[in-house]
């Protein structure tokens, strides 16, 4: 051991200095690139009473939780990751999203309600859920654009006016399932490419407080065949928010040409209107009707009467419910009522 040279000294005292400086620079590059991962979660009790068909157990729960992790690169890019998942633990929805300076939002999404036209379906104001959305079901067909598939959605907020915001959604396989890493989603239906693209524009840009305006639209590529596809799927929104001291107004239209050759197409109309009787309690009145044409079938549709209270971290919603010709049917049985009343609790 003492005929260790000078030379070999040299080197291992080079070799300490070389991985403390390696150590440093992770360790530099790993606090650059630090972010927050939080979670939070609700839960919740329903009681369901239905007044035309068996209830029933009437109780249920509500849970939902969700993971959102963010963080910014050296490159300026800000990331953001969301898992969503709801009663029972059940996978409901993720993104990936990339705030690029300068340009806006691209968004990474496997879900079935978070981008494109589908966020559209029912924009009226609620002050708990839209007309069939409180537990009873009208069981229409509404739009969904691409957001089956996995897609990706440019949202340009720094490129356009204020108070403008568009968003363009494209998926590859409109109706494939969610694919995991290094793996593809499959072919699972009859729909091929597709793309959303969708205008918002609220008071800054029309200059009326309270004003909020709505369009979109969605063009989905189908594999056409004599026996049951005749061509492409195209959807259409249109609608219209007014919200004026407590009150709060909307209407809008949706339309579907489903390219199937039994020539069955859908036009949705919903509103509703909903007024804020103080800072804790607000009662609101949601319709919903389907027409299903081609068919000779009769209109879908649902009426809900909602009102909500708050105090503090919980929330008391109830909504009477009615539905007429559930899935477009004239059996006696598809005219349902129902009563639901829910404690919400937030954490």
């Amino acid at each position: 051991m003492n005929n260790i040279n000078k030379e070999e000294l040299t080197m291992n005292k080079l070799t300490k200095i070389g991985a403390s400086a390696l150590c440093g620079s992770l360790a530099a590059i790993s606090a650059a690139n630090a972010g927050d991962l939080t979670a939070t979660g609700s839960a919740g009790i329903t009681w369901m009473s239905n007044e035309d068909s068996t209830t029933g157990n009437p109780i249920g729960m509500v849970s939902a939780v969700s993971f959102t992790g963010s963080g910014e690169l050296d490159n300026g890019w800000g990331v953001t990751l969301s898992i969503a998942h709801n009663d029972k633990n059940a996978y409901s929805n993720s993104y990936i999203n990339i705030a690029l300076p300068g340009v806006g939002d691209v968004r990474i999404d496997q879900g079935v309600s978070g981008t494109g036209i589908h966020r559209m379906d029912d924009m009226t104001p609620t002050v708990w859920e839209e007309a069939d959305g409180a537990g009873l079901s009208a069981t229409i067909n509404k739009i969904s654009g691409v957001s089956a598939g996995t897609n990706i959605e440019v949202t340009p907020t720094e490129l356009m006016p204020d108070g403008l915001t568009a968003r363009i959604a494209f998926a590859k396989d409109a109706d494939s399932g969610q694919a995991n890493d290094k793996a593809t989603g499959g072919v699972s239906g009859m729909a091929g490419s597709g793309y959303d693209i969708t205008l918002q524009a609220n008071s800054d840009l029309l200059g009326v407080d309270g004003l909020d305006i709505y369009v979109g639209m969605s063009e989905v590529e189908q594999y056409q065949n004599a026996g049951s596809v005749s061509g492409d799927r195209s959807e259409r929104v249109y609608g219209i928010k007014y919200a004026a001291g407590g009150f709060t107004l909307g209407y809008q239209q949706t339309d579907e040409e489903t390219g199937l050759t039994s020539g069955t197409d859908y036009e949705n109309t919903a509103y509703g209107i909903t007024f804020n009787v103080n800072d804790d309690l607000s009662i609101g009145y949601n319709f919903t009707e389907s027409d299903e044409k081609g068919q000779g079938n009769p209109t879908a549709e649902a009426m809900s009467i909602q009102a909500a209270y708050t105090m503090g971290g919980a929330t008391i919603s109830i909504a009477e419910v009615e539905v007429d010709n559930q899935a477009y049917s004239t059996a006696a049985s598809a005219d349902l009522s129902s009563t639901i009343v829910k404690l919400g609790l937030a954490f």
